[in-house]
């Protein structure tokens, strides 16, 4: 896999349901650290409701982190659907959290799993979703004569230039597209007087 989706933007969704009022939250995290983040602050936000029960996946790889909590819900019926939403969406670096206000009606295991599922799909759906490309950082270093050679094959692969230093050599700071990056460097060792460093393998 060379690239991944994750939510475009932070979202709320509200809706009632046997008179409990369930708002579901979206964001982006990161990493794990992010995503704990952002549960505190709408558990703060919200610390008069009934449950703020969440679930999160992170990580750019065929097995992301995932986690969930029912937050005193019946087990399985809260952040389990709620990761579900997550999984069918197939975003990654995404937390969700779901407030319910309960309204004094009992759902059920079915109802309270229908809710949770929803309300968190509904969020992730408003979130909208955004292509995450896994790039790498590398260093190149060219002479002034081989720098349009090098620009065009650096735009051949999508790489993003971060810093560039003119000084006696040109030197970029670049973000390489992961599944590119053999085949950049291959390619840069070709040009006489290019060098490159970066925790990366050249074969």
């Amino acid at each position: 896999m060379t690239s991944f989706f994750s939510v475009a933007t932070e979202s709320q969704y509200e809706q009632k349901i046997q008179r409990s009022v369930f708002i579901g939250h979206a964001s982006s995290a990161q990493d794990e650290e992010e995503a704990r983040q952002f549960i505190a602050e709408i558990r703060e936000e919200h610390a008069q409701a009934t449950h703020n029960c969440y679930a999160y996946r992170v990580g750019l790889s065929e097995n992301p982190l995932t986690y969930y909590n029912d937050h005193g819900e019946p087990s399985g019926t809260a952040g389990r659907p709620i990761l579900s939403a997550i999984l069918k969406a197939d975003v990654t670096n995404t937390v969700v959290v779901v407030t319910r206000y309960y309204g004094g009606r009992k759902l059920g295991v079915r109802g309270l799993i229908d809710a949770y599922h929803s309300t968190a799909a509904g969020a992730l759906e408003q979130a909208g979703r955004v292509e995450i490309i896994p790039r790498v950082p590398l260093v190149i270093t060219c002479e002034y004569s081989e720098l349009d050679q090098v620009n065009y094959l650096l735009s051949q692969h999508d790489a993003v230039i971060k810093k560039t230093d003119y000084k006696d050599n040109v030197s970029h700071e670049l973000l390489v597209p992961e599944a590119d990056c053999a085949a950049v460097i291959a390619q840069l060792s070709a040009i006489p007087g290019v060098e490159w460093k970066g925790n990366v393998q050249s074969g």
